[in-house]
C-alpha cells in the first residue's frame, strides 16, 4: 500500500486553515509578465520606505546581533518602542510589551491564548482576511457584525449575541481606518464595546496597524485611553505600515498577568523574532527619523486617497459607492448601477489580463459575502497610476458587463 498526502490523520483543525487571498496574490503577482497596477497588497511602495537607512544601519557591527535573543524581545527596541508609544501619548510599560514576528504573530498568540474550538468570536464584516484565519485555525465560530461610516455598529451587538445564544469570547476590532473599509470607530462605539467586553467577560482585540497613519480628522481615543489597565484590552501593533512589511517587526501590548502567557506562545511558534531586525529598527527609532518619516507618509496618502477618489468617481460616477477614510491604506469599493450585479471574484481574471489587481469583496468575510465589493489600497501607487489603474479597472468592468449580455 503506498501513502499518500490526501491519507495521512490530519489534525481536525486543517478544514479550517483558509489561507490569505492578500497573501496569495504576492505570489499570483509576481508571476505575471504584464505592466499592472497594483491595488491589491496593502504595502508602501518601496520609495516610500527608508532603505537607505536601513542599508546603512545593516552595516553596524554584528557583535551579539546573531544570536538567540529574549523571547519578550530586545532590550533596545522594547526602550525604543516605549519612547515612541509616549511620543505618540500612549505611554506603556515594558513589563506589558512583547516583540512579535508582524503584527500577524500578534493576532497569532491573541487567540491561541484566548480561543478554545467552538468559542464565539465577535468580527467586523468585512474585516482583515488573515484576522478571520487565524481566529478560525484556532477552531473559533465567527459571528459578523456590520459596519457604517463610524465603523463596527456596536449597537447591533446585543441582538447578534442573543441570536447566537452565547457570548462571545473575543471582540476583534481593527478601530483605525479598518482593513478593508477604512472606517473608523467612533469613541461612543469604543465606550460601549468596552462596556460590552465587561458584560460578556470577553476581550477586544485591538488591531492598529494604521493608527500613526491619520492624514485628515481628529484622533479618536483608543481603548487603553478610555480604560487605562484594562486587562481585557489586548493591544496588537507592527511596524509594517509605517517602515516596511518585510522587517516582519511588532509587538503587543497586554496585561503584565498575560505578558507571561504570550511568551510562552511565542516560546513554541519562533523562540524570538529576529534578533538583527530588531536591532536596525531600534537603531533606526534611536536615530530620531520617525516622527519626520510619518509626516511624508501622511502627507503622501492623503494625496493618493484623494486621488484614487476622484479618479473612481470621473470614471464611474454613481455607479461605485466608496467610504472616505481620514487615514490608512484602502478605500472600499462597492459596485452600483449597471455594475451591480457583477461578481468582483469572477472579475478578477479579466482585471488582471487588463493589467489592474485588487482584493475581492468575498475574501474580507466568514460568510463569503460583498461578492459586488473590492478592496483598493491607494497607498501603493502615485496619483498617475492610480488614474491608470481605475481607466483599466472600467476596461475589465466593461468588458465583463459585455461578456454577461449586459449594456457597456
Amino acid at each position: 500500500m503506498t501513502t499518500t498526502a490526501s491519507s495521512l490523520r490530519l489534525a481536525a483543525r486543517t478544514d479550517q486553515l483558509i489561507g490569505s487571498v492578500i497573501d496569495s496574490s504576492t505570489s499570483l503577482l509576481a508571476s505575471q509578465t504584464h505592466d499592472i497596477v497594483r491595488f491589491a497588497m496593502g504595502a508602501p511602495n518601496a520609495e516610500l520606505i527608508p532603505t537607505e537607512d536601513f542599508a546603512r544601519l545593516f552595516t553596524t557591527p554584528a557583535v551579539g546581533r546573531f544570536d538567540y535573543g529574549a523571547t519578550e524581545g530586545e532590550p533596545e527596541l522594547v526602550a525604543q518602542v516605549l519612547s515612541y508609544l509616549a511620543r505618540d501619548g500612549h505611554p506603556s510599560d515594558a513589563e506589558r510589551i512583547v516583540i512579535t514576528t508582524g503584527g500577524m504573530q500578534g493576532l497569532d498568540i491573541a487567540f491561541k491564548i484566548l480561543v478554545d474550538p467552538g468559542d464565539l468570536v465577535v468580527v467586523e464584516a468585512p474585516t482583515y482576511t488573515n484576522g478571520i484565519g487565524t481566529a478560525l485555525s484556532y477552531q473559533a465560530e465567527i459571528l459578523e457584525a456590520p459596519i457604517d461610516a463610524d465603523g463596527m455598529v456596536v449597537e447591533a451587538l446585543p441582538e447578534l449575541v442573543a441570536r447566537a445564544g452565547r457570548t462571545p469570547k473575543v471582540i476583534y476590532t481593527i478601530p483605525n481606518f479598518q482593513n478593508p473599509s477604512g472606517t473608523t470607530l467612533s469613541e461612543a462605539r469604543r465606550r460601549r464595546l468596552l462596556d460590552l467586553a465587561e458584560e460578556w467577560d470577553a476581550v477586544i482585540v485591538d488591531d492598529d496597524p494604521y493608527g500613526a497613519l491619520r492624514f485628515e480628522g481628529t484622533d479618536v481615543p483608543t481603548f487603553a485611553q478610555l480604560s487605562p489597565g484594562n486587562p481585557r484590552i489586548f493591544q496588537v501593533r507592527t511596524f509594517s505600515k509605517i517602515l516596511a512589511p518585510g522587517l516582519r517587526i511588532g509587538w503587543i501590548d497586554v496585561d503584565p498577568a498575560l505578558r507571561r502567557l504570550a511568551i510562552n506562545a511565542k516560546q513554541a511558534m519562533d523562540t524570538c523574532t529576529n534578533v538583527p531586525m530588531q536591532h536596525v529598527v531600534a537603531d533606526y527609532l534611536g536615530e530620531g527619523a520617525l516622527d519626520e518619516h510619518l509626516a511624508r507618509l501622511r502627507a503622501v496618502y492623503r494625496e493618493r486617497k484623494i486621488a484614487a477618489r476622484r479618479s473612481l468617481f470621473e470614471r464611474f460616477g454613481d455607479e461605485v459607492e466608496l467610504t472616505d477614510p481620514e487615514g490608512g491604506f484602502f478605500l472600499w469599493l462597492t459596485l452600483a448601477g449597471r455594475y451591480a450585479n457583477i461578481d468582483t471574484e469572477e472579475l478578477f481574471p479579466t482585471a488582471l489580463r487588463h493589467g489592474v489587481a485588487y482584493i475581492p469583496g468575498p475574501a474580507f468575510a466568514a460568510s463569503g459575502t460583498f461578492r459586488n465589493a473590492l478592496r483598493i489600497c491607494f497607498a501603493t501607487s502615485t496619483p498617475e497610476r492610480i488614474a491608470e489603474g481605475v481607466q483599466r479597472l472600467g476596461a475589465a468592468l466593461d468588458e465583463h458587463l459585455a461578456q454577461a449580455g449586459g449594456a457597456a
